[in-house]
């Protein structure tokens, strides 16, 4: 472990000293933060080339190099060489059907930030905090996260292996996945108690606000009071779609803007003409939660419209552009975020709740043995109850009863 570090720092020398050399027209006095650094990264490398153990492949750890760069920025953030990136492209025209998890990184590993209900993904048994070490037999140590999901497409009946890490199992185990067409469930209402309108969304994409307005006005009709927007487990969608869908409960003020070092700040203000309810409402939001339904969490919260119950969310919400290089290869920056209506970045901060309930899993998940071992598996115990109480839920309900 120590070689490869040394190998992997010596690239990063490299990789740094080649791209501030290259950077026409840039020049800074002798005293600038980053050139005092290149002066100590070209001491490791003149140390690396002339002291370790053997000729360090340079190419080769460059390359790692460049993924820990890109990586290091933020999860959207990538770098693919260039035989990568041609079996990117062809391959992403090829995929048709998917496996219904979102996925971004985590500790350098693909992990499974959420799981549509009745997607293959869920079949096969995935669950939300899985972390994908490998897929087909290549670990997604060495993947940036495009790679990732585009790996995970294919045709419909297609299977694909993949090695799931769990928190306190001893070892990755194999799940074999069947890709289908993956379609998002349609949303849900119903009218509970006390005039509650509750609503349910499990993704953001395209024409959900309408859907979501829809239910709304159902409800209200159906006598409702106040409204319960459930956006946990919400980790799908377009950020357009959660600035919609905020915005049918809000009449005016900021909903969210997008800014960047050269991306000028566009904000996206509440229209008071599409705003459709003032009852009270409360959202709920879990770890699962990210993206468009983060930023409808944010607005609520800092607009003081209504409360927002439940975990800290995920934290997920940029844009970004894709750089082609010379030798084939890309880039692909976040070039701007998103930005709650105080000013806090919601990739960076993600969205805590006014009300905080822990997430019911994080209370049922096994206990290793004394000697560190991992827990039983899930299918070979009952420590879970089939119908755990839903704490989250039951405070929301308490929380819009007091309002007014």
């Amino acid at each position: 472990m120590k070689i490869k570090a040394a190998v992997l720092f010596a690239s990063f020398a490299v990789l740094l000293f080649v791209v501030v050399g290259t950077m026409g027209g840039v020049h800074a006095s002798s005293d600038d933060g980053s050139y005092r650094q290149l002066q100590v990264y070209s001491e490791v490398l003149s140390r690396v080339q002339s002291e370790y153990v053997e000729e360090p492949n340079i190419p080769k750890v460059t390359d790692g190099a460049l993924h820990g760069l890109l990586e290091s920025l933020d999860s959207n953030s990538s770098y693919m060489t260039a035989d990568a990136y041609k079996a990117y492209k062809a391959h992403k025209a090829e995929g048709k059907a998917g496996i219904g998890a979102v996925i971004s990184k985590r500790f350098g590993y693909a992990d499974v930030v959420d799981v549509l209900p009745g997607s293959p993904a869920e079949k096969a048994g995935i669950e939300q905090t899985d972390i994908f070490e490998s897929i087909a037999g290549q670990s997604t140590r060495d993947m940036s996260l495009p790679e990732i999901r585009n790996l995970l497409l294919g045709t419909p009946g297609s299977t694909i292996d993949v090695a799931v890490v769990r928190a306190r199992r001893a070892e990755p185990q194999k799940v074999v996945i069947t890709r289908d067409a993956v379609s998002v469930p349609p949303v849900t209402d119903k009218l509970m108690e006390d005039g509650i309108g509750y609503v349910k969304a499990e993704a953001l994409t395209k024409g959900k606000a309408l859907e979501i307005s829809t239910k709304i006005k159902a409800l209200e009709k159906q006598g409702a009071k106040k409204i319960l927007l459930d956006l946990r487990n919400d980790a799908e969608g377009d950020e357009n779609e959660g600035i919609a869908v905020a915005n049918l409960f809000l009449n005016h003020g900021t909903i969210t803007y997008l800014q960047g070092q050269k991306y000028p700040r566009e904000a996206f203000n509440a229209d008071p003409a599409k705003a459709i309810t003032t009852l009270p409402v409360a959202v709920l939001v879990n770890k699962g939660t990210a993206g468009a339904a983060e930023i409808v969490a944010a607005a609520i919260l800092e607009n003081a419209r209504g409360d927002v119950v439940g975990d800290k969310t995920f934290g997920d919400g940029s844009v970004q552009k894709t750089i082609e290089l010379k030798d084939g290869g890309a880039l692909i920056l976040s070039v701007a975020k998103y930005y709650s209506p105080s000013g806090k970045v919601i990739q960076d901060a993600a969205v805590t709740p006014n009300v905080v309930v822990a997430d019911a899993d994080d209370s049922l998940v096994p206990d290793g043995d004394d000697d560190g071992n991992a827990a039983t598996p899930a299918n070979e115990q009952e420590t879970a109850p089939k119908n755990p109480v839903d704490d989250q839920l039951n405070k929301a309900i308490e929380v819009l009863k007091s309002r007014s």
